[in-house]
């Protein structure tokens, strides 16, 4: 199952934050629903990924979410990040996306 929705509200600017929350399995399999949830998300001007569930990931959702954050970009909106897991971490380090994406640095564990 792709990642779970949800709206909250931001204390100070009172602007709707949709979180994202991203599959344990991300990859090709749950593409399709995740790209639906992404365009859903996209409606807002605020998105916040949770990635700490992320477990597993491929290529094809890293360049999902380059694609998601281009689009995010041309609407003028913002992207933040709850939590990242060392795997998405470490598969968009190793693909040189990590600065794209706007990951989070992590610390040792």
């Amino acid at each position: 199952m792709a990642g779970k929705r949800a709206a909250k509200r931001d204390g100070e600017q009172h602007d709707e934050v949709a979180t994202v929350v991203l599959p344990a399995d991300c990859r090709i399999g749950a593409q399709a629903v995740l790209q639906a949830e992404l365009s859903e998300a996209l409606r807002g001007g605020a998105i916040e990924f949770d990635g700490s569930q992320v477990e597993r990931v491929d290529t094809a959702a890293l360049q999902l979410l380059v694609l998601f954050r281009r689009a995010l970009d041309a609407r003028g909106g913002t992207l933040s990040w709850r939590s990242v897991s060392t795997a998405l971490n470490d598969a968009a380090s190793l693909l040189g996306l990590a600065r794209i994406l706007e990951l989070p640095a992590v610390g040792p564990a």
